[in-house]
C-alpha cells in the first residue's frame, strides 16, 4: 500500500464548538464540509440560529444541557463522545472553535504527521487573524499565536488530536473554564506523547475583539488560567505555569504595592521602582522587534506590561474563589 493509500484510508472526524457565532459558524462548517467523514458541532445555548445552520448543512449537532456550567473543555468533550458514537472507527480528530475557518490543505497535513510519527498526539500549525488591521486588539492576537515550529509543550484550541491518546488521558478536564489545552498536553506528556507544531496554515479566527474592555478580559482569563494551571500541575518537574503566574504577581501586584505603600515613608523615592515598568516594555519590545515592525512590536511590549494588571485580577480571582470554595465563572470577552 502505498503512502497516498495510507493517507486515504485513515478516518478523520471534526468537533466545532460555539456559541452564538452565527456566519462565522457557516463559514467554519462550510470550510471542513468535505474533509472529515464526520462532523459533530457542539452547540451552548446559542440564539442566533446557529443550531439550525448547522443542520440544514448537514452537520451533527449537540446541545449542551446549560443547567450544568459551560466550559469550552466540557463541549469539546461532548462532541468527541458524540463523534465517536456515530463513527467508532474515526482515528484522528480535529478540533477547531466555531469562530475559525479551517485552511486549505490542513487536514492533509496534520493527518499526513500524525500518521508518520507514532508517538505524536497533537498536530497543530499557523492560526491566523482574520482581521488584524481592525483592531489593535485583532493584531495582538495574531502575534500571540505566531509561535515556534518544532515540538511543543502546548497547543491552542484549533488542533488535530490522535483518538487513542486523547481516550488515554480521558479528554479535557472540564472544569476549567481556560487553558484547558495546555493542560491536556501536560497529561499527555507525562504518558510519552509529544506535541508538534509544524509549519502550515492551519485555520483563520475572527476575534471580533474591538474594544479594551473585551481585550482586558481576555488577558484576565489568561490570568485565571495560569493560576489554575499551577495549581494544578506546578509541582516539579512540569512546573506548568508556576513562572508565569509569579512573573504576573510580582509585575501586576507585588510591585505596585510596595511602590505606593513605602511612599509616605520614602518621600515619594520607592515610587521610582515604577520606571521598572518602563524598561520591562524596552525588554520585550527589543525580543520581538527581529520578527515584527516598530510599531507592531511597540504596541506588543506596551500591551504585554498593561495585561500584568489585567492577568493579575484573573490570578486574584481563581484563588479567592478557590478560598471561598466557590466554582469558576466563566470570564468571556465576545459580547
Amino acid at each position: 500500500m502505498t503512502t497516498q493509500e495510507q493517507l486515504s484510508s485513515i478516518r478523520v472526524g471534526l468537533v466545532a464548538i460555539g456559541r452564538n457565532e452565527g456566519e462565522r459558524l457557516v463559514r467554519c462548517l462550510r470550510s471542513v464540509a468535505q474533509l472529515a467523514e464526520t462532523v459533530v458541532y457542539v452547540d451552548s445555548g446559542s440564539t442566533d440560529g446557529s443550531v439550525d445552520a448547522a443542520r440544514k448543512m448537514g452537520v451533527n449537532v449537540v446541545e449542551l444541557d446549560l443547567s450544568v456550567p459551560f466550559t469550552a473543555a466540557r463541549a469539546r468533550n461532548a462532541g468527541f463522545k458524540q463523534l465517536l458514537a456515530l463513527n467508532p472507527e474515526i482515528e484522528f480528530v480535529q478540533f477547531v472553535d466555531g469562530d475559525c475557518e479551517i485552511a486549505e490543505g490542513w487536514i492533509k497535513s496534520a493527518t499526513q504527521v500524525l500518521a508518520g510519527q507514532a508517538d505524536c498526539a497533537v498536530v497543530c500549525g499557523r492560526r491566523r487573524e482574520r482581521f488584524p488591521e481592525q483592531s489593535i486588539y485583532n493584531l495582538l492576537c495574531d502575534i500571540e499565536w505566531d509561535t515556534p515550529v518544532g515540538e511543543a509543550k502546548a497547543c491552542g484550541g484549533d488542533a488535530m488530536m490522535r483518538v487513542s491518546a486523547f481516550k488515554r488521558v480521558n479528554g479535557f478536564n472540564p472544569s476549567l473554564i481556560a487553558g484547558e489545552e495546555p493542560e491536556l498536553c501536560v497529561r499527555l506528556r507525562r504518558e510519552g506523547w509529544k506535541i508538534l507544531r509544524v509549519d502550515a496554515e492551519m485555520t483563520l479566527h475572527d476575534a471580533k475583539m474591538l474594544r479594551f474592555g473585551q481585550w482586558w478580559k481576555r488577558s484576565q482569563r489568561a490570568g485565571h488560567a495560569f493560576a489554575e494551571g499551577a495549581w494544578l500541575h506546578g509541582r516539579p518537574p512540569e512546573r506548568h505555569w508556576v513562572r508565569e503566574t509569579i512573573s504576573t504577581l510580582v509585575w501586576g501586584l507585588v510591585l505596585p504595592l510596595v511602590a505606593l505603600g513605602l511612599a509616605p515613608l520614602s518621600q515619594g523615592f520607592s515610587l521610582l521602582l515604577l520606571l521598572i515598568y518602563p524598561i520591562l516594555a524596552v525588554r520585550v519590545f527589543s525580543n520581538v522587534s527581529k520578527n515584527l515592525s516598530l510599531r507592531d512590536a511597540a504596541l506588543y511590549a506596551i500591551f504585554c506590561v498593561v495585561g500584568k494588571f489585567s492577568q493579575v485580577s484573573g490570578v486574584l480571582q481563581f484563588y479567592w474563589r478557590r478560598l471561598m470554595g466557590k466554582q469558576s465563572l466563566l470570564i468571556e470577552y465576545k459580547g
